[in-house]
């Protein structure tokens, strides 16, 4: 087949065909003595496999690296994977689906409707009338809405804890108050040693993992970052 069916058969279009030849992810048929390339049913697979593993949210170079480790098997275990990978895809779109038919089920959407149920009974317990609590809701609700339903499980199951303490503590009162305060407020070390002795050790972990810096601070104020900043100092020298 030519480069035009092949592309229309994984539903792709041949601009990318072209593309996932120049990152070596799709390896390049001879051509034939008429100058055109002749795809054969390996090619599909091969391109039908690497538009899955993207659509599941790897990165390109994390499909070359799974490409990788099937080059030489069998064509019949390269489609077991690729079909469990549709499994996967159609099992995450029926959570999706699900989430949805119970929000069109509710009279009244509210602000954490888009939410699990799980993390919305955790969102309600921030403190209303809290910028930082807010800016926290916002950031929950998009780690929500993008982890799967094992993910969410446990990120929850380590966050009401964290949350309660948070807010019985008056963390976030202390956080509000530092809108408008320099990175060198002096209130910034003990802020951070109080939070650093509330957090779970596995979200601890995952700050020491992904350090301070990101769009996860941008929408904080100087003395709010630095807090973070701090935390992550005193986790990673804690961890040593």
């Amino acid at each position: 087949m030519r480069i035009g069916e092949l592309a229309a058969l994984v539903g792709v279009s041949t601009r990318t065909v072209r593309h996932y030849h120049h990152l070596g992810l799709l390896p390049e048929p001879e051509r034939l003595s008429n100058g055109y390339r002749e795809y054969r049913l390996k090619d599909a697979v091969v391109l039908a496999r690497v538009r899955r593993l993207v659509e599941l949210g790897l990165s390109l170079d994390e499909v070359r690296d799974v490409l990788a480790d099937e080059r030489g098997r069998e064509l019949r275990d390269v489609l077991v994977e690729l079909d469990a990978d549709l499994a996967r895809q159609q099992e995450a779109i029926g959570a999706r689906r699900a989430r949805l038919a119970a929000l069109l089920e509710e009279a009244e959407l509210r602000p954490d409707s888009a939410v699990s149920p799980e993390m919305a009974e955790v969102l309600r317990g921030l403190p209303v009338g809290s910028r930082f609590a807010e800016l926290d809701r916002e950031m929950l609700a998009l780690v929500d809405m993008a982890a799967g339903p094992d993910e969410r499980d446990g990120f929850v199951a380590m966050l009401r804890p964290l949350m309660e303490a948070a807010r019985d503590s008056g963390i976030y009162v202390r956080l509000d108050e530092l809108a408008g305060a320099p990175p060198d407020d002096p209130r910034v070390a003990g802020l951070a040693a109080d939070l650093a002795g509330q957090l779970p050790e596995e979200l601890a972990e995952l700050m020491v993992a992904h350090g301070s810096e990101g769009g996860w601070l941008d929408e904080m104020s100087a003395a709010q970052r630095e807090v973070f900043r701090v935390l992550v100092r005193m986790l990673r020298d804690r961890a040593c």
